[in-house]
């Protein structure tokens, strides 16, 4: 009788094209962060780095474990699928086990691959495709499409194992969360910022996040709901402590509506900046990241862009710089940030009733007082720092 096991395989993308020393440590990095993931959400399973493949041992619900590790950044899919033995009756078999949950009136295709040397196997992968086929027709009496499938069939058989799936979750793709150091994100609990965050993080930087408390024109709402789209994000990293650090920035905003009209929230941008450009130095990041997208806010045209990044020495990135909106909202949806970005940000107040579009950078620093950016400085030196797991 042949014996079957249950695993979850893990593919990732990028990671397969750097050199081997990269592509080792990056891997091993990228297990420790899948093993995160599982341990957090207490499920059971053990991640297991095998020659060219990851893949998740012990495990007792499989859907639960490759739905939980499609999540994690670096990881382009996963597969709960069946192992055997690499002979071409066990495949048959096992395959025949897959088709007992095959949806009915579900067209199939079957997409096989036999990987390495031609004299350890006597079959082709063309022969694998036909007798699974033929016992995929036979078990569940469902058509061939080859162009457009209900179900894939992929099975994988290597020199000592096979590994059988009808079942693919994607993932992100990108790089292993750790591989690129940390950044510093501006979060304001807006539908765009959590995105921006993820889109860092999904290129493999750790976050440090920083929501600027804007006082009076904020409030406890803002805050809590800032907090709770980091909360959210973070599931998908439990080992990236990503606490949020709170900059209490009432008295300088104060100070913008009192000395400054059109051009406020130009300074009031570039306030923030300042303020993530001190948190990133304490806390040794190379980098700020914004939700900015080009032309979407009056504070966000090409020449307002350029006024604001003037206030700091740090690279800003604004990964939906070029993004539109519904594209935006649609991550948010995925990503599950959404039902907690939707209440009106507290920036909204500040905007002056004729923002300006297009200023010059000595136009906006002729307006802003003197000490603008010391107060800013101060602001983010005031900072408390909040635990995911605890009070928002």
């Amino acid at each position: 009788m042949n014996e079957t096991a249950t695993v979850v395989l893990v593919g990732y993308g990028e990671v397969g094209t750097k050199s081997s020393n990269v592509r080792a440590k990056m891997e091993r990095l990228l297990c420790t962060n899948l093993q995160a993931v599982l341990d957090d959400r207490a499920l059971a399973g053990n991640v297991d780095r095998t020659w060219s493949r990851l893949l998740v041992r012990d495990i007792d619900d499989p859907e639960a474990v490759a739905a939980a590790c499609a999540e994690v950044p670096g990881v382009v899919w996963t597969r709960p699928s069946l192992v055997c033995e690499p002979t071409l009756d066990a495949i048959v078999s096992t395959c025949r086990e897959l088709t007992t949950d095959h949806p009915d009136g579900a067209s199939f295709a079957i997409d096989a691959d036999r990987i390495g040397s031609a004299d350890h196997h006597g079959f082709t992968s063309r022969d694998i495709e036909r007798e699974t086929g033929s016992t995929v027709v036979e078990a569940t009496g469902e058509p061939v499409d080859l162009d457009n499938p209900d179900r894939t069939y992929r099975i994988e058989c290597r020199e000592e194992t096979a590994y059988l799936s009808a079942r693919r979750f994607d993932g992100p793709g990108g790089l292993p969360l750790g591989t690129q150091r940390k950044t510093v994100s501006l979060v304001s609990g807006g539908i765009d910022s959590p995105v921006a965050t993820w889109e860092l993080m999904r290129r493999g930087c750790e976050v440090v996040p920083v929501y600027v408390d804007l006082g009076d024109f904020g409030g406890a709402d803002h805050r809590a709901r800032a907090i709770e789209t980091v909360r959210t994000i973070a599931r998908r990293a439990p080992n990236a402590n990503m606490r949020v650090h709170v900059v209490p920035a009432g008295d300088v905003v104060e100070r913008l509506m009192d000395t400054i009209e059109d051009t406020r929230m130009l300074s009031l941008r570039r306030v923030m900046l300042v303020i993530a450009a001190e948190v990133a130095a304490d806390e040794h990041a190379h980098s700020i990241v914004t939700g900015e997208s080009l032309g979407q806010k009056s504070s966000q045209t090409g020449g307002n862009l350029a006024v604001t990044e003037a206030a700091v020495d740090y690279p800003v990135h604004r990964p939906l710089l070029t993004r539109d909106k519904t594209d935006i909202v649609a991550t948010a949806r995925d990503l599950g940030t959404y039902d907690d970005s939707t209440l009106p940000v507290g920036c909204e107040r500040v905007a002056p009733r004729h923002p300006e579009t297009n200023a010059s950078l000595a136009a906006v620093e002729a307006t802003e007082p003197d000490d603008l950016f010391d107060l800013a400085v101060e602001a983010a030196h005031k900072r408390t720092v909040v635990p995911l797991g605890g009070s928002s």
